[in-house]
């Protein structure tokens, strides 16, 4: 698989936008095993990117069917894109990164993408971040919800040392089993402007993401 807007990474454990925003996915997505992890994305393009980025990948397309972590009782059905990335570089990345293997937790080490925080955030906002618009109170809203409490603290302090102020809330319980925490609605547009600044150079982002965050914008606007 490839795509004429980027090429491999010529090494997946150094840093560079391209491995911190594939990480970020892969952390988001929370398939990790020894040696192979897998990407879930609803977004084609997005998968293409990721394979691309990764040297080659199978892509696998399946449809879903999953419960709103806010309420179980709603479904959701779509058709989902499975990028798998195998070989020793999974297990030298889950150790140099501090991704979780199986059930074994992980430490999430991100600080070696200090430099790329912005593309590592946007991974990880594609891969278990929700953007809505508010209609009662006219703003955006932007949260993240996984299984991996950690991971979500992760995050959260991720968003503490951004240039851009990004205030949240507690991560607290959803009511199938996970987590989630969400950023003040005040500051949730400011923060998706920053996250998707020079997407388009970079082509680092899933197209239907970036497009849903853009409509919600434009609705507090108008």
């Amino acid at each position: 698989m490839s795509t004429p807007d980027l090429g491999p990474a010529d090494d997946l454990l150094k840093s560079t936008p391209e491995t911190a925003y594939l990480w970020g996915h892969v952390a988001g997505s929370d398939d990790i095993e020894s040696d192979v992890a897998t990407v879930h994305t609803s977004d084609e393009t997005c998968a293409d990117r990721i394979a691309t980025i990764a040297g080659g990948g199978d892509i696998d397309q399946q449809v879903t069917e999953r419960p709103y972590a806010h309420n179980t009782s709603v479904t959701r059905t779509k058709d989902e894109y499975l990028v798998t990335i195998e070989g020793d570089v999974v297990a030298s990345a889950t150790g140099a990164f501090g991704l979780p293997v199986g059930d074994d937790a992980g430490g999430y080490r991100f600080d070696v993408f200090d430099d790329s925080r912005k593309q590592l955030l946007r991974g990880l906002l594609e891969s278990c971040g929700t953007v809505c618009f508010k209609s009662a109170s006219g703003t955006v809203g932007i949260s993240f919800v996984h299984d991996d409490r950690a991971l979500l603290e992760r995050i959260d302090r991720l968003l503490d040392t951004c240039p851009v102020d990004a205030p949240t809330g507690d991560v607290q319980e959803t009511s199938s089993g996970g987590y989630w925490f969400g950023i003040d609605d005040a500051a949730a547009a400011p923060f998706g402007r920053w996250v998707y600044d020079g997407s388009d150079e970079t082509h680092l982002f899933a197209p239907t993401r970036r497009r849903k965050l853009t409509r919600s914008l434009e609705q507090v606007e108008h």
